[in-house]
């Protein structure tokens, strides 16, 4: 399996973390911690994300890995776009309205 540089892990997941900290959240509820209070996006590399969800009531952590809906990626530019199609994936599966321009 590949993975990214360093560089390119570390911008990606500070990006999810201090921008979009409530997509991380909808992408969690919707793929293996519905009962999440708060999630983080921890790690990534060629076939997924890893995401660290904060539990109610039990007060736990559980790590959610995700596959890429695309499969195996292979440049930065991939990982936005799986990143977007997984958000857009859990707001359906959450009924939430879909939304435009997601960054």
């Amino acid at each position: 399996m590949s993975s990214f540089s360093p560089d390119v892990v570390g911008a990606i997941l500070n990006h999810m973390n201090n921008d979009h900290p409530e997509d991380n959240l909808v992408i969690v509820r919707a793929f293996g911690a519905a009962d999440a209070e708060r999630a983080e996006m921890i790690d990534l590399d060629t076939v997924g994300g890893s995401w660290s969800a904060w539990l109610v009531p039990d007060d736990e952590t559980r790590q959610v890995v995700i596959p890429w809906p695309a499969g195996t990626i292979e440049t930065r530019a991939e990982i936005r776009q799986q990143i977007v199609a997984l958000y857009e994936s859990a707001a359906a599966a959450l009924g939430l309205p879909p939304r435009h321009g997601v960054e």
